[in-house]
């Protein structure tokens, strides 16, 4: 029960991270400018809102470890 319980708590997170990542502002020149996201205009979003938002990430990253390592156990232990 705990491990399914780990697994839904882990594909949710997962889905979280992806969406927090995809919601970064683009930096270089690799594929998110081929798909216009070279384009941005300076109201895209201010500095404080990226420190937010790169604070919530690490947080679901941490978060999404802690589930990996808590499945691992249970799956060694049981």
């Amino acid at each position: 029960m705990a491990t399914l319980i780990l697994q839904i708590c882990l594909i949710v997170s997962s889905v979280l991270l992806v969406l927090l990542v995809l919601l970064h502002r683009a930096k270089g020149g690799g594929l998110s400018s081929l798909f216009g996201g070279g384009m941005q205009s300076s109201l895209a979003g201010s500095s404080v809102a990226e420190k937010n938002l790169n604070r919530v990430t690490l947080a679901v990253i941490a978060v999404w470890v802690i589930f990996i390592i808590g499945i691992g156990l249970l799956v060694k232990i049981g």
